[in-house]
């Protein structure tokens, strides 16, 4: 049973950083591709970067291209996926979701970005950037 484990969200100033990190188990991710989005209050789930775990090419979208940078790691059997954000704006306060996808045979290429390409979720962490 795939599951992801979302970690490091909470409240920081405009300007400043935040990492976040996603704990992927239960699967072999060497094919897979793991994606983050984010959900604003009253706003539809948006795509927000992903990363091919066998490559480690990423794609992100264009609102937080040269601000966030994701990442992937294994360590003693843990696969960790984190989104570093920098230069954080009011704008970028949501939910954050990590997601697993294995229907793009790895590629990150291009994406995938919808969120119905994506099969497994975790539960989310929030991040608050305040004016």
């Amino acid at each position: 049973q795939v599951q992801l484990v979302e970690s490091g969200g909470g409240l920081v100033q405009a300007g400043g950083s935040l990492r976040l990190s996603c704990v992927a188990s239960g699967s072999t991710f060497s094919s897979a591709v793991l994606g983050w989005f984010r959900q604003a209050p009253g706003k539809e789930r948006e795509f927000v970067g992903c990363i091919s775990w066998n490559s480690g090419n990423t794609f992100y979208a264009e609102s937080v291209k040269g601000r966030f940078t994701i990442s992937r790691s294994r360590d003693n059997y843990k696969n960790t996926v984190s989104l570093q954000m920098s230069s954080l704006k009011p704008e970028d306060t949501a939910v954050y979701y990590c997601a697993a996808t294995w229907r793009s045979a790895g590629s990150a290429q291009a994406g995938p970005v919808k969120k119905n390409e994506y099969d497994y979720w975790g539960q989310g962490t929030q991040v608050t950037v305040s004016s």
